[in-house]
C-alpha cells in the first residue's frame, strides 16, 4: 500500500486526559463535523471504574471538542453487566450530560421501530443482529474505548469489541437474545468483527493510560502504559493496542502468533473495515516521550512481515 494511504495511528505519552484528547484530535478533521449530528460510543459496560469503563475526563474532553463543531451530540449506550440507566447515573455520565448539554439514549429502552436489521454477507450471526437507528441516522460516529483483555471469549476489548454495546440484547418483537447467541458461540470473535460492518468511524480515541493485561472486562491485572491512541481505523488501533498488551505480558490467547491473525482483527480486516497488516499502518508518536513506545509497537507488529520474508 502506498505510504500516503496507510492507516495512521497516533500515540501520545501522557497522564493528562484533556491534553491527550486535544492533541490527538488535531490530527482529525473536526471541521468536517460542523453543523452535523454526532453520535458517540463510549464504554460503559458496567459501573466499574476505569479502565473497566470510559474515564469521565476522557469523555468530557471529547464532548468539549465536539461541541465547538457539531450541531448536536448524542451518546447511545447499552451496558452488558448492569442496568444501563443505573450504570450511567452511578458513573457520573447522567450529570455530565446535563452539564455539557448532550443527549443520552438508553438502547435497552428502544422499541421495534428504533432498530435496523443487519446481516452482512457471510455472517456468523444466526439471524443477523439489530443495530440502532440513532447511530444509523447520525451524520458521524466517534468512539472512545479502553485498553483491556476480556475473559468471556472476546479475548480483548478495544474498539471492535466496544461496538457490541451498540447491538440489541433482545429483539423487542420476539425476545430473541442476541447477546446470549454471541457469548455462547464458538464464532464469538468473528461475530464481534461483523458488527463493525454496520457503521464507519469519524475517529477513535483509546485511553491506555491504564489497562487490564488479563481478566477484564470489569476487573483484572492493572498495568499503566501511560498512553492515549487515536485513529480513524478500528482495526489498526486494536492491533496497536494488542501490541501494547504484549509488551507488558498478557494472556496466552493474545500473546501468540501474528497480531493480524487474531480472529477479531483478521475477520475485521477481511471484511474491509481496516488495515490488513503492518504494511497498511503508520505508527506516529505525537510527543518525544512516545517514540520508544511506538518503536516497541512497530517491532511487535512487524513480526508477521518478518515471518514471511
Amino acid at each position: 500500500m502506498p505510504a500516503g494511504n496507510r492507516s495512521k495511528v497516533y500515540v501520545i505519552k501522557t497522564d493528562d486526559r484533556a491534553k491527550g484528547v486535544n492533541l490527538l484530535l488535531k490530527y482529525f478533521s473536526l471541521d468536517a463535523l460542523s453543523g452535523k449530528r454526532v453520535a458517540i460510543k463510549a464504554n460503559f459496560n458496567s459501573a466499574d471504574p476505569f479502565p473497566a469503563s470510559t474515564h469521565l475526563d476522557t469523555l468530557s474532553a471529547i464532548i468539549d471538542a465536539l461541541k465547538d463543531n457539531a450541531a448536536g451530540i448524542v451518546m447511545p449506550e447499552r451496558s452488558g453487566m448492569g442496568i444501563t440507566r443505573v450504570v450511567l447515573r452511578e458513573m457520573g455520565v447522567t450529570d455530565l450530560a446535563k452539564k455539557q448539554g448532550f443527549d443520552i439514549v438508553i438502547l435497552d429502552e428502544l422499541k421495534s421501530g428504533d432498530w435496523i436489521k443487519e446481516n452482512p454477507e457471510g455472517s456468523h450471526w444466526a439471524r443477523g443482529f439489530l443495530f440502532p437507528r440513532v447511530f444509523k441516522e447520525a451524520d458521524a460516529i466517534v468512539q472512545t474505548c479502553c485498553l483491556k483483555t476480556h475473559r468471556f471469549g472476546g479475548n480483548f476489548t478495544m474498539s471492535l469489541k466496544n461496538s457490541v454495546g451498540m447491538v440489541a440484547k433482545y429483539d423487542p418483537d420476539d425476545g430473541y437474545n442476541y447477546m446470549g447467541e454471541l457469548h455462547s458461540s464458538k464464532y464469538q470473535r468473528l461475530m464481534i468483527a461483523e458488527i463493525n460492518t454496520a457503521y464507519k468511524s469519524a475517529f477513535v480515541i483509546m485511553d491506555g493510560i491504564k489497562a487490564f493485561s488479563n481478566g477484564g472486562p470489569e476487573a483484572g491485572k492493572l498495568i499503566e502504559p501511560g498512553i492515549m491512541i487515536g485513529s480513524v481505523d478500528r482495526v489498526a488501533i486494536d492491533a496497536t493496542g494488542v501490541a501494547v498488551l504484549r509488551s507488558f505480558g498478557t494472556t496466552p490467547e493474545i500473546s501468540g502468533g501474528s497480531v493480524f491473525q487474531l480472529e477479531q482483527i483478521k475477520r475485521a480486516a477481511d471484511l474491509g473495515i481496516g488495515a490488513r497488516g503492518y504494511n497498511d499502518m503508520e505508527i506516529i508518536p505525537v510527543n518525544k516521550d512516545a517514540e520508544d513506545i511506538c518503536s516497541g509497537i512497530e517491532k511487535e507488529l512487524r513480526r508477521e512481515v518478518q515471518a514471511k520474508t
